[in-house]
């Protein structure tokens, strides 16, 4: 076996690298559907609004415990724990037949989400400080590549009229196979250490330089969120091809955020992490433009190919920027950035049901792009910050 071969450090990495996997693959798997279940239900645009509502109410709930799991079981076992439960209430989803048994099952796909999304992030920490280089965009493309794989077999799916139910049960067995497999070779113990102070003291007293960077993630986020949730229902309600390509955008965004992703750490080495972000913004904004300007099926994706490649660097990019925070912890100053970035993908797509009901979707897109400015704004900003020996210019 190939992993036979591998250091326990480079075991642990392929381990991690497949709990940031399967996330990924259960949520692209909810978004390519969401047109789906939308229409089976019935649901005006704000009535969507409203019900992804319900992810960030469960995944704000799962913040006490899932800290306090992390802390007293450790992020091993929560990271198992959590991955089981994200993917057995993924079929909820696709199972519910109204509003009021949609919304809970919602609540508790975000709950376990958010759960996971900690665990691993602290697996990911501990890993970060047994490598001499940043290693944590190869795990957000990860994601990201979930997220395109995740999209084309929804594709597929919907091509082979396979409902939701039988999809989600499907990812169900994968995730579960792919959790049993790598909780094996998952980090034994934290390695990553805590701030005296804790987090708590870190979000009341924040360091501007961390806000800053905080809300660069939630513009970044934000972006990234209405992607995934909106993706769809905008080739579904604006673009209107062909019922086989509606998840035609999604996919294209989807594939170059992955690919964006892996080729982030070559770039962001030339240019400088200022200008990266610049550049991300400056993308984001150009595509969603193109995509509300000109609502055509070519058009439209290749707009969202410009929205995946500047959606790509923002969270890695603000990541490691906290990272090199000098007033707390690599981990307390990663748990502010990634709270404050998470938020933005969670209440970013509800906030476009809402705009898209009192205006109309192509509305609605157009102000995520002046959400997406403020990524190149903050950026911008003359405030320095500290930078990597390579860098050679001061960073967001």
């Amino acid at each position: 076996m190939i992993l036979s071969f591998m250091t326990a450090t480079t075991k642990s990495r392929v381990a991690v690298s497949a709990f940031f996997f399967l996330p990924g693959l259960c949520f692209a798997s909810w978004a390519s559907r969401i047109p789906d279940i939308s229409a089976k239900l019935g649901m005006s645009s704000g009535q969507l609004g409203q019900l992804l509502l319900a992810i960030p109410l469960g995944s704000m709930l799962s913040l006490p415990l899932a800290g306090w799991l992390t802390a007293n079981w450790g992020s091993r076992r929560t990271v198992l724990l959590a991955s089981v439960l994200y993917a057995c209430f993924l079929p909820l989803l696709g199972w519910a037949g109204s509003f009021w048994t949609l919304a809970p099952a919602l609540a508790l796909f975000g709950f376990a989400g958010n759960m996971l999304n900690i665990s691993v992030n602290t697996q990911a920490i501990g890993l970060q400080e047994l490598y001499p280089k940043p290693i944590m965009g190869s795990f957000h493309g990860l994601w990201s590549l979930a997220g395109f794989l995740g999209g084309a077999l929804g594709t597929l799916l919907i091509g082979l009229h396979r409902s939701p139910l039988q999809h989600f049960l499907l990812i169900l067995v994968v995730c579960l196979a792919i959790a049993g497999w790598a909780q094996a070779y998952t980090l034994r113990k934290d390695v990553g250490k805590v701030d005296e102070s804790g987090p708590g003291f870190s979000l009341r007293h924040p360091d501007p330089y961390l806000l800053r960077i905080g809300f660069i993630a939630f513009c970044g986020m934000m972006s990234e969120g209405a992607m995934f949730d909106w993706a769809g229902v905008y080739f579904q309600k604006v673009v209107r091809p062909d019922a086989a390509l509606v998840t035609a955008g999604y996919v294209a965004c989807m594939s170059t955020m992955a690919l964006g992703r892996f080729l982030s750490d070559y770039f962001t080495h030339r240019f400088g992490t200022m200008r990266m972000l610049q550049l991300s913004s400056a993308l984001i904004v150009s595509g969603l433009l193109l995509a509300v300007g000109f609502p055509y099926l070519v058009p439209a994706v290749a707009g969202f190919l410009l929205i995946g490649f500047g959606i790509a660097s923002v969270v890695p990019l603000s990541y490691s920027s906290a990272g090199r925070a000098t007033s707390v912890s690599p981990g307390v100053a990663l748990a502010l950035v990634s709270t404050i970035g998470f938020l933005g993908f969670l209440l970013g797509p509800p906030l476009i049901g809402f705009l898209a009901q009192l205006f109309s979707l192509r509305t609605a897109f157009g102000l995520v792009a002046i959400v997406a400015t403020g990524i190149g704004v903050l950026a911008s900003l003359p405030n320095p910050v500290p930078v990597a020996a390579s860098q050679a210019e001061p960073v967001a």
